[in-house]
């Protein structure tokens, strides 16, 4: 890296005379798309849907608030890998064969969750916990644990968890970002 003069503040003006455009548009405005909403959080995802040029990666931007968790669930199509951009985390991360692991992240840090290994992160701070995750991907996936249980007939549940199903309260619609209760 070297210094230079500071570009136009007219991007037009940067432009070289005479050269025919790229026919892609090479930029997001991820902020300024609607976020998906939750009472303890955001996200905004970033993929080939509403970004053509956007065909071999796929990426959210996570928004967790004090007392919130990204809920428990996995991606069926990739990795997932994640900066942290502020903020305090807990990730725990579960494997095959009864193998489990906790990992604590802060500003700066960078994660990493294999291929449908099921995951959380919870905001371990008292500040807004923000980060991106990034997947090779044309198109961003993942299962919410608690919608899977609650499209399964309750008595399958209550079968294999022990649960009753009159007193688990199991959301229908995804809510990516909720409370720890």
């Amino acid at each position: 890296m070297f210094p230079v003069a500071l570009p136009p503040a007219d991007v037009k003006k940067d432009r070289i005379a005479g050269v025919e455009q790229v026919p892609n548009i090479f930029s997001h405005r991820m902020m300024a798309q609607e976020p998906i909403k939750t009472p303890h959080g955001t996200v905004r995802i970033a993929d080939s849907k509403n970004f053509p040029a956007s065909k071999t990666i796929a990426a959210a931007l996570v928004e967790v608030e004090p007392g919130g968790i990204r809920e428990l669930h996995w991606h069926p199509n990739t990795d997932e890998w994640q900066y942290y951009i502020e903020g305090q985390a807990r990730m725990g991360v579960f494997a095959a064969n009864g193998h489990a692991r906790t990992f604590d992240f802060s500003a700066g840090d960078v994660g990493y969750v294999p291929f449908a290994m099921g995951h959380y992160i919870e905001n371990t701070g008292t500040t807004t916990l923000r980060f991106l995750e990034t997947f090779k991907s044309s198109y961003y996936a993942d299962v919410s644990l608690n919608q899977w249980l609650a499209l399964t007939p309750p008595e399958l549940v209550e079968a294999h968890l022990n649960l009753d199903p009159k007193k688990v309260i199991l959301r229908k619609d995804k809510e990516p970002v909720s409370d720890h209760g």
